[in-house]
């Protein structure tokens, strides 16, 4: 996959100037972290926000964490006066194998096991200096206003007392607000059980990063998607305990999406667990997904039903098995698809994005023998088509 380097610099010469690309330097098996960094580096919204955070929060300024680090290396990309070269993120690397032990060592990893370490990580960096900073000692505004009234006394005791009850409300009621990265990438299922004896329906809300989907063979993403949803019926060993019925009783489940992210993230379920085998193996079905994608499976009150997204990332792994293989990105990037393999970056073609859904064929396994290709799409990434009061700023209008 790829082009000549001649074609590379004709590609983005004609791109903007303000756009860097770069390659990242592998310390031994780390591409599965790599192809990570790429897509998200590509995810405008969130490149946009983490370099605010790198100029709000300047080398030296606080602790060093894994957001501090992150931001260092978007900096560092997007402030090189060449469009294309490579960069090392040894720093980011290093702190990452110094916090959790499943990257600690040079074996092959699970791209799709770091970016939800990633996410969550910055996630909750984020979350703890907000807490911190609205904990930080202020005097209550609803209690200055009442420094004097309007006749130019001073305000009585219930006066005052009313004011800090309201201040307490107020803040109790903005307790614990989105970080700006749950704005980006955060989703809410809801996990709706129907009785079928008294119709009685239970919800229950969980928030996600991503979702991950079970594939088959000679499938699209948006059968996967419909498969997510899809109403089971639980009974026999399966009932459904219903507290209307105080009983248990036959049930229909399903799952929908009640908020969609402005970023969304599919995970496509590879690697599954061979019993005969006894290990992980890695599932070669075709599965095809769209540059367009439009999200079916939403609840009728979904403020974004109609949204559409557009594909600009794609994480490829190539390879026969779970354990052994190699990471590529696959950006697009001001209409230009672009590899990042590595330290090395090259021009392609939507064609080629294309040839990463798989070959058509009966199914199974990927194996050497059976002359399947292995290199298939493994986390999607869609961003939703935004009015134009809600484009990324330009890199010279960013903090």
């Amino acid at each position: 996959m790829g082009a000549s380097n001649s074609k590379l610099d004709k590609v983005i010469l004609e791109l903007p100037d303000d756009e860097r690309y770069f390659g990242l330097e592998n310390f031994g098996n780390t591409c599965y972290a790599n192809s990570v960094l790429q897509t998200l580096y590509f995810c405008r919204p969130f490149r946009d926000r983490v370099l605010r955070y790198a100029a709000e929060n300047p080398p030296g300024y606080g602790n060093e964490n894994l957001l501090t680090c992150l931001a260092d290396l978007f900096l560092q990309t997007s402030s090189q006066k060449k469009k294309t070269g490579f960069l090392s993120p040894r720093r980011l690397i290093n702190r990452i194998k110094s916090e959790n032990a499943l990257f600690s060592n040079f074996m092959h990893q699970d791209a799709h096991e770091f970016l939800n370490y990633l996410l969550n990580d910055v996630s909750e960096i984020l979350a703890r200096e907000q807490k911190a900073a609205a904990s930080a000692p202020t005097t209550p505004k609803s209690i200055l206003t009442f420094g004097r009234g309007k006749d130019g006394r001073s305000p009585s005791l219930q006066e005052l007392a009313a004011a800090s009850t309201a201040s307490e409300a107020a803040s109790a009621q903005a307790q614990e607000p989105r970080t700006w990265l749950q704005e980006i990438f955060q989703g809410r299922l809801v996990n709706q059980t129907r009785c079928l004896c008294c119709e009685t329906v239970t919800s229950r809300e969980e928030d996600m990063f991503d979702l991950s989907l079970e594939i088959e063979p000679n499938c699209s993403v948006t059968s996967c998607l419909k498969k997510f949803s899809a109403t089971e019926v639980l009974d026999g060993a399966d009932k459904f305990f219903c507290d209307q019925c105080n009983s248990l009783q036959e049930a229909q489940k399903f799952m929908r999406m009640r908020h969609l992210p402005q970023v969304l993230c599919l995970h496509l379920k590879r690697f599954k667990y061979n019993e005969q085998l006894g290990r992980l193996s890695k599932l070669s079905h075709r599965v095809v997904f769209p540059f367009e994608l439009k999200v079916v499976n939403t609840t009728p009150d979904c403020p974004d039903a109609d949204t559409s997204y557009d594909l600009f990332g794609v994480v490829v792994h190539m390879g026969a098995q779970p354990n052994h293989g190699h990471y590529v990105a696959l950006v697009k990037s001001c209409g230009q698809w672009v590899c990042f393999d590595d330290d090395q970056v090259i021009a392609v073609t939507e064609a080629q994005v294309q040839s990463t859904f798989g070959q058509p064929y009966d199914g199974g396994l990927v194996g050497s023998s059976n002359g399947v290709g292995v290199d298939h799409g493994y986390i999607l990434l869609y961003q939703r088509n935004s009015p134009a009061s809600e484009a990324p700023l330009p890199m010279d209008e960013l903090p």
